[in-house]
């Protein structure tokens, strides 16, 4: 009798403080996972914040800008191609370009035929760039919407002419928060509300905007029933069996001006550290049982068993790949390892040949390696918790990008868990659009923004090294009697179909880029004037002789890199050169 209430009393205490620890850890999990919320927000907002700087950036370097800014008109439509092609990513399905003047007047809406009204009034942050001449994020409110903006001053010979804004949205955010089950509504504090003299979603919750187009319904109705006012706190709730995650939007001056509201049904949140927990505190009740009664501890370990299977059917389920590693080797590894090493069946197999995953990785800059530092890379990740790690991986001649975070599990022995998710997609949209914004949308060779960077460092090269740099500037003549006869269409064939034959022509070390309307550059490194003379002298006779399309010909300035001198300087010999071959009749190559 006695016996029977010891076990009794030490299995109903073991239970009331597993229940009470639980409970605890639970609260911990919700705290973890609404700020893990709110980090994964700020960093896809940061993500498109720096994207849409470099689309402002490429755009910038086009020659026309100025002369449209500096007419104070910029044609109708002139961007849509470049929207266009950026559309094709369902992150950036709504991008704008606006184009302002000195006075902060709008002279160009990519969105909207309404310009000429001044923004100084309401724009601070356009004010903030007239007056400082620098690039910067903003996050704020205008006529239109409050979005995601890079603004960047206009220089025309050093002289400020005006502003370049690329806007983004929050629809594609909170689109990509719903394919973790994360509902968002993103929503503009009341006191600016005036602002929008045109509101793009036209949705409000009493005299909240609310900025994003696919807002659920329900969760519009469940702010309007509880005033959105008691949800702009930068914290979360627990209630209706949701988490609520707000996440202020400050503008660039840090003042906030709206909330992006998440919500994430406590249901379907993972919950995988809770698992582990319960695995932990229930043999811990089991060690104790033992050494009151024999058929007790059978009972439990029975139960432990099966929850081990649990705990690693929960590992199995998960979409990206977990391991757990000790100091030498992989201990375990889940399922989804194996759709991606699927040339082996076990994970005995893998270690056969393999000592650890690093040797998968890549060496290429800005990804782990197996070495970092003189640190053994998990023992780096570990260590260095703060930032986003990547590794690039070759699994059996397939890339694959991910993002990779490791833990301490046990001191002693030393057990890490390592979780790898998989960022392909993403990588290689950046990659993508890395490469249109060097790329000229219409020919498809390298552009102004490519010429300037390329040059830099063959102006570098060529300090260091002390070899030869030539230039050939080329430019179509009588190209705008061709646009004015033939039309635009027969013009864009013509820069297409001959941009194609003077690359064709080139060596495999030269860079052809088109740094204008009809214009052309090409770096001819390790060369000097003389022999690029000769490429020049060479590409004028095969576009003379060509005739697909219409026939035409080009005119060629050459020159070679002096000591001492930047790139302007160059770019100014290399023009007047060209400039002198049209003024001598065309059709001809003039040494500068």
């Amino acid at each position: 009798m006695i016996l029977f209430a010891l076990i009794l009393g030490a299995g109903w205490k073991s239970i009331e403080y597993v229940k009470s620890s639980r409970n605890k850890f639970i609260n911990e999990n919700i705290k973890s996972q609404a700020n893990s919320m709110q980090v994964s927000l700020a960093n896809i907002i940061s993500l498109k914040q720096h994207t849409i700087m470099v689309m402002a950036l490429s755009i910038i370097n086009s020659k026309e800008l100025s002369n449209f800014v500096v007419n104070k008109k910029v044609p109708k439509n002139y961007y849509d191609d470049l929207i266009e092609n950026i559309k094709k990513n369902k992150f950036y399905k709504n991008v704008w370009i606006q184009v302002v003047d000195d006075n902060l007047n709008s002279i160009y809406r990519s969105w909207s035929e309404n310009k000429y009204d001044n923004l100084s009034n309401i724009r601070k942050d356009l004010v903030d760039v007239a007056k400082t001449k620098r690039p910067i994020f903003s996050l704020g409110v205008g006529k239109y919407d409050l979005s995601i903006k890079a603004i960047i001053p206009i220089f025309s010979e050093d002289r400020f002419i005006g502003i370049l804004e690329v806007i983004s949205h929050f629809n594609s955010i909170s689109k990509r928060l719903s394919e973790s089950n994360s509902g968002s509504v993103v929503l503009l504090k009341k006191e600016y509300k005036k602002q929008l003299t045109y509101p793009f979603t036209k949705m409000f919750i009493g005299d909240y905007y609310v900025a994003n187009l696919d807002a659920p319904e329900k969760l519009r109705d469940y702010l309007e029933i509880r005033n959105p006012q008691n949800y702009f706190n930068n914290s979360y709730k627990v209630e209706n069996g949701y988490l609520i995650v707000s996440h202020a939007l400050d503008d660039f001056n840090s003042n906030t001006v709206g909330y992006f509201i998440m919500f994430k049904k406590i249901s379907d949140i993972t919950n995988l550290d809770l698992e582990f927990f319960m695995f932990k505190w229930m043999s811990f009740a089991t060690i104790i049982l033992m050494a009151i009664l024999i058929i007790v501890i059978t009972t439990l370990l029975h139960r432990n068993k099966k929850q081990k299977v649990y705990y690693k059917n929960i590992m199995d389920s998960s979409t990206n790949i977990i391991l757990l590693n000790d100091k030498d080797s992989t201990v375990d590894v889940n399922d989804i390892f194996f759709k991606y090493f699927n040339n082996y069946a076990t994970l005995d197999e893998f270690k056969e040949k393999n000592s650890c995953i690093c040797n998968f990785f890549v060496n290429e800059e800005g990804y782990l390696q197996k070495e970092i530092g003189n640190k053994y890379w998990i023992t780096y990740l570990v260590e260095s918790t703060h930032g986003i790690h990547k590794a690039k991986m070759n699994i059996f001649g397939k890339e694959y990008y991910f993002r990779v975070s490791a833990a301490l599990v046990f001191q002693e022995p030393a057990y890490y868990s390592i979780v790898l998710t998989d960022i392909t997609t993403e990588e290689n949209y950046k990659k993508k659009l890395e490469y249109l914004t060097v790329t000229d949308f219409l020919t498809g060779i390298f552009n102004r923004r490519f010429y300037q960077q390329k040059i830099e460092e063959e102006i570098n090269r060529a300090k260091r090294y002390e070899e030869p740099l030539s230039l050939i500037m080329i430019d179509i003549d009588f190209f705008k009697k061709v646009n004015d006869t033939h039309g635009h269409t027969v013009g864009d064939e013509i820069l297409v179909e001959y941009s194609k034959l003077i690359k064709s022509h080139l060596r495999e070390a030269d860079t052809l880029c088109r740094i204008g309307g009809e214009e052309f550059m090409i770096i001819v490194p390790h060369v000097r004037v003389e022999g690029a003379k000769k490429t020049a002298e060479k590409l004028r006779k095969e576009v003379e002789s060509y005739k697909n399309i219409l026939p035409v010909t080009m005119s060629f300035g050459v020159t070679q890199y002096m000591k001492g001198e930047n790139e302007e300087m160059l770019y100014k010999r290399v023009d007047m050169a060209l400039y002198k071959a049209k003024e001598d009749g065309r059709n001809r190559v003039v040494v500068g």
